[in-house]
């Protein structure tokens, strides 16, 4: 389909061409202007992160401050993701039609409004509503930033910018644990969002000073690409739903979680099957079923599944040790630090041939992490985690931009109209990756701590001399608050029974990261069976037309009279 252009074309040189509609010009810059274009990149990717990831690091904290219960705090996290995950079915097509420069003042603008909103009300409500702008600020940033930091350099490097603008938004979960203490120790949650309004603002202006180039615009919209969305926006939305709630409410407890993963797989149906039958479709549904798509989705799905035994198994077990912001803040610090060394690593030897060695050595890296810490004890501390969270965080901070750059080189094969369905998967498998990660690696631990706690409490038997000694040493504890001896018996058998359970809590993360070590392993397996099947057909075909020599046609017998 021919495309419709909205505006005339500029008489650009061929270097400043945009690479496709709704992207933005390559102009040439003087130096001062491209170290600003550098600067407002890394400031805009961070604030499409750190707002939600302040909320992540501060949950319990906020739940105790404006009341809400574990159930309320997740819907904090699964309102941001619902929007998100679905801001990109549309947001590629705004784009191409009204232009990046509006794109970026209406995602900011509304997350800057609604931040300042939230900060005069603070209600649960608005609280949501927060989350659910930012969820489309933070896909709006995640691409503006990008955008603003092709510019900073000149074209022949734009593989290397784009591997760190598409890297900047992962420094804003470490950022936020680093800077949480001094946020929260006046025990108000008002500073949280005062930074939070302070970036979107400062990122608003930022952006509306510092314009991207123009791109081109074209005609885009189609009535049919509304009816697509309004079926597959709800359809990951009610998955988001169940993967969040799942293991807070647990899942075989809570009916009306089957119902919504119902609604959600005939909505996503629907709306597929609508889209296969399109003469022009929103998403490339017989592309997205071919093998190799196929095997790029599970790929990126997994990587993102891995990097959940940071987020989920170490702060899980940090904080059933009783561990907080403050005790955490220098294992963040190298993890922050660990990430920026990741996506430098993978920036510096950028190359079309080192992108699967690459995936490959950040699948590495997850999983000698997880295999390092899959014998913890309730001894550790922030501090023996220095090491593996190093390693996993610099496979984190490594594998995003190959894996988008494997991902676009594939789009730009089939043509531009793949490109939003390239983009609405991406986000897709690392939005679902990390909150199904959260759910399995939950429901494991939870799983595991239940049975090891029934174990460990069985064998509490005060007949035996060494529970008895235990719970001697336990009542001493509490002999100069509780004169009563039934009573102190009572506090100390509760007390041992309770260092039971952090034990077998302790003894469920081992065996989340046993699982992810395990995972990570086979899936490099997997990747590298696959890399050398591919190589040897690739090496057959090569061989086959030389092999074969010409067939010469076949002579008939002469007749014999």
């Amino acid at each position: 389909m021919m495309s419709q252009y909205l505006k005339p074309i500029p008489d650009w040189e061929e270097h400043e061409k945009p690479t496709l509609p709704g992207s933005a010009s390559m102009p040439w810059h003087p130096p001062h202007r491209r170290a600003a274009y550098a600067l407002v990149s890394v400031l805009v990717a961070i604030t499409g992160g750190l707002g939600t990831a302040l909320v992540t690091a501060n949950l319990p904290f906020l739940q105790g401050q404006l009341g809400l219960s574990p159930v309320q705090g997740t819907w904090l996290v699964a309102s941001y993701v619902m929007v998100n995950v679905t801001a990109n079915l549309l947001a590629f097509k705004f784009r191409q039609q009204y232009g990046i420069r509006l794109f970026a003042e209406i995602g900011l603008g509304l997350y800057a409004a609604l931040a300042l909103l939230h900060l005069a009300v603070g209600s649960f409500e608005t609280t949501v509503l927060l989350r659910a702008a930012s969820g489309f600020a933070g896909a709006a940033c995640s691409t503006l930033g990008t955008l603003y930091m092709l510019q900073s350099l000149p074209r022949r490097y734009t593989g290397n910018l784009l591997v760190i603008g598409v890297g900047l938004s992962q420094l804003a979960v470490p950022l936020a644990w680093v800077v949480s203490p001094s946020l929260v120790g006046t025990g108000q949650w008002h500073l949280l969002y005062f930074l939070e309004a302070g970036l979107a603002l400062c990122a608003f202006a930022a952006v509306v000073l510092l314009k991207l180039p123009p791109g081109v615009q074209i005609k885009a919209f189609e009535p049919m690409d509304f009816l697509t969305f309004a079926l597959l926006a709800p359809a990951v939305g009610l998955l988001v739903v169940v993967l969040a709630q799942g293991y807070v409410r647990w899942w075989t407890d809570t009916p009306w979680l089957g119902w919504a993963l119902i609604a959600s797989i005939t909505m996503a149906t629907a709306a597929f099957v609508i889209e296969h039958y399109r003469r022009n479709p929103l998403l490339q549904v017989r592309w997205l079923a071919s093998l190799p798509v196929l095997h790029f989705i599970v790929g990126a799905f997994l990587l993102r599944f891995l990097t959940t035994e940071q987020s989920y198994g170490v702060v899980g077990l940090m904080r059933a040790l009783g561990m907080g912001p403050d005790q955490m803040r220098p294992l963040f610090a190298v993890i922050l630090a660990g990430v920026v060394t990741g996506i430098a690593a993978s920036s510096l030897t950028f190359g079309p041939k080192r992108l699967i060695p690459q995936v490959l050595m950040a699948i590495l890296l997850l999983g000698s992490a997880a295999l390092l810490d899959q014998h913890r004890t309730s001894l550790d501390r922030p501090h023996d985690f220095f090491v593996s969270q190093f390693l996993a965080s610099v496979g984190s901070g490594m594998f995003m931009g190959p894996l988008i750059m494997l991902g676009i080189t594939a789009v730009l094969k089939q043509g531009v109209d793949h490109m939003i369905t390239f983009l609405v998967t991406l986000s897709i498998t690392q939005t679902l990756g990390g909150l199904a990660g959260s759910a399995v690696l939950g429901t494991v631990q939870l799983h595991r701590e239940q049975l090891y706690s029934s174990a460990l409490v069985s064998q509490l038997d005060p007949a035996d001399p060494v529970v008895a000694q235990r719970l001697r040493l336990q009542q001493q504890l509490y002999s100069a608050q509780i004169t009563d001896p039934v009573q102190r018996s009572a506090q100390g058998t509760a007390q041992l029974a309770q260092i039971a359970r952090r034990e077998a809590n302790v003894r469920g993360f081992n065996d989340v990261f046993t699982l992810s070590g395990w995972l990570a392993l086979g899936f490099l397996g997997w990747l590298l069976s696959l890399q050398l099947w591919i190589a040897a057909m690739k090496q057959w075909r090569r061989r086959r037309p030389s092999s074969s020599s010409p067939r010469r046609p076949m002579r008939l017998p002469h007749r014999v009279e």
